[in-house]
Order: structure tokens, then C-alpha cells, then sequence
């Protein structure tokens, strides 16, 4: 069960793909055991445009914000995000390791990119996510459970792994609402 919504090289077949650059190997394919969701706008608080793509492509125009000044030479990406409207992209494999998380520690273990799998979210730690997304969050979280069991008992926020330096997914987000749905 589950292994059907990917195809054999870790690609969710309900995402639309954009392969990112920014992704290595992980140390060990099969340690993947915790998911982490985050948030994400650029700018901050405004969605009509695709500027977290084109970051997490490495093709962002830094000249359109001035706040995009902090990010230009930054190399990040995330497995998956998700837009306001529901639409799911994934950017790096499931199998690989993408640069969602830095410097994270969870349960004793440091570095978390080496064994999660990153989840952003098209919001900010301040404002309401819609509904749509957290009914693709679910079902994608779901989906990803039943491909890889260990993820059900280890999901976070970023600000779990990172709380001296991230306050992600935020205050806003459901979690109550989202875990309630999960697969018991």
C-alpha cells in the first residue's frame, strides 16, 4: 500500500516535478524516518507568483525584493511544497537528500536532512493555511506513511529541529486538525 503513488526513483506521481540542483545523496536511502513541515512565502506574505520555485531552482531574480538580498547565494531546497491552491510540486526524490532543514537536531541526531523528508507549505508562521492545503498535506502525508512506515511516530516542525533559528511551521498551523487525519 502506497507504493503505487511513487514511481521507483522516489518521485511523487501526484506532484508536478521541478528537479531541483540542490540535493545529494543521502548516507543511507532506507533511513528515512521523520517528515518536517515548514512554511515558505517570497516575500514574505505573497503568493501570486512563483518566486519559491525559481528559489529552490536556483533561478530566483533576487532584484525583485530587497529582502531577497538575505538569500541570494543560499542553495536550498525541500522534497515538497505546496501551494495555497492545493498544488503539490516535489523538487528533489524522496530517495535523495534535499536542503530543507541546515543545522537541525532531532532526538539526539543531528544533521536531519541525512533521513527526513521536508514538506513546505506557501504561507507564513502568522497567517491561516487553506484548507486545500492541508487536505494535499494530509494526503501526501498519508501516502508518504505508507511508503515509508517510520515517518508516522516522527513528524515536526521545522521549529522542532531548529528552535534557536526557526520558528516555522508557526503559530497558525493546525496541528491538532492535521494529525487527527493522519493514517491511525
Amino acid at each position: 500500500m502506497g507504493c503505487e503513488k511513487f514511481n521507483k526513483e522516489g518521485w511523487y506521481l501526484a506532484a508536478r516535478k521541478l528537479a531541483s540542483p540542490n540535493y545529494n545523496m543521502r548516507p543511507d536511502s532506507c533511513d528515512i524516518r521523520l517528515l518536517v513541515i515548514h512554511c515558505i512565502s517570497l516575500p514574505e506574505g505573497k503568493y501570486d507568483q512563483n518566486n519559491v520555485e525559481d528559489f529552490f531552482l536556483n533561478q530566483l531574480d533576487i532584484n525583485q525584493d530587497e529582502s531577497f538580498a538575505d538569500i541570494e547565494n543560499l542553495k536550498v531546497s525541500s522534497h515538497f511544497y505546496i501551494k495555497r491552491n492545493g498544488q503539490i510540486i516535489q523538487f528533489v526524490s524522496t530517495l535523495n537528500r534535499a536542503w530543507h532543514a541546515g543545522k537541525s537536531t532531532y532526538k539526539g541526531r543531528e544533521n536531519c536532512n541525512d533521513f527526513s523528508i521536508g514538506i513546505e507549505l506557501q504561507g507564513t508562521d502568522h497567517t491561516d493555511f487553506t484548507e486545500r492545503q492541508y487536505q494535499q498535506l494530509i494526503q501526501l502525508s498519508n501516502d508518504l506513511i505508507a511508503q515509508f512506515p517510520a515517518l508516522k511516530d516522527n513528524i515536526v516542525g521545522h521549529s522542532d529541529i531548529a528552535p534557536d533559528r526557526k520558528t516555522d511551521p508557526g503559530v497558525k498551523f493546525d496541528w491538532v486538525y492535521y494529525r487527527q487525519r493522519l493514517i491511525a
